[in-house]
């Protein structure tokens, strides 16, 4: 896999991530458990992208 198909794919993680943060708050009753594991996913993502972005 080369590195921009990599970076889509991170990208597209990313997206989904934020949507499935953005779903959660909406609830009535947001799980703060869930949306703390997916922003942390989130942000590691974030991390290994801008890693690979300055490589």
């Amino acid at each position: 896999m080369n590195l921009q198909s990599r970076l889509d794919a991170l990208k597209g993680r990313h997206a989904n991530l934020e949507n499935q943060i953005a779903a959660e708050d909406r609830r009535p009753q947001p799980d703060v458990t869930a949306i703390s594991r997916l922003k942390l996913e989130k942000l590691r993502l974030k991390e290994e992208m801008e890693r690979l972005r300055t490589q």
